[in-house]
């Protein structure tokens, strides 16, 4: 089996005040742990546009040994998107009433 696939990527980009995101999702495809997945001529989208259109890519599995370490190392990783504080609105912008 070839480490390497091409794919075609679903690709959905925005900067705009309403929305900041980027989203690349290979048709036809599982990725599994460790897999990196390179998107080919991405387009420039400047401030207030938005792009949605397709783009093919690089699909690079990963060997035995990544997909467990990073299965393992993810464990203890996830804890980094649970370190997010809320605060009133007042608080964040430091508004004294």
């Amino acid at each position: 089996m070839s480490r390497e696939i091409a794919v075609l990527c679903s690709i959905d980009i925005e900067q705009t005040p309403e929305s900041f995101h980027a989203h690349a999702i290979p048709e036809g495809v599982e990725i599994g742990p460790g897999d990196v997945v390179t998107l080919h001529d991405a387009p420039d989208v400047a401030f207030g546009e938005h792009f949605q259109g397709e783009r093919t890519a690089t699909l690079v599995r990963a060997n035995v040994f990544v997909r467990l370490w990073t299965q393992f190392s993810s464990i203890f990783e996830i804890g980094e998107l649970y370190e997010v504080g809320f605060s009133p609105a007042s608080e964040a912008l430091n508004v004294k009433g």
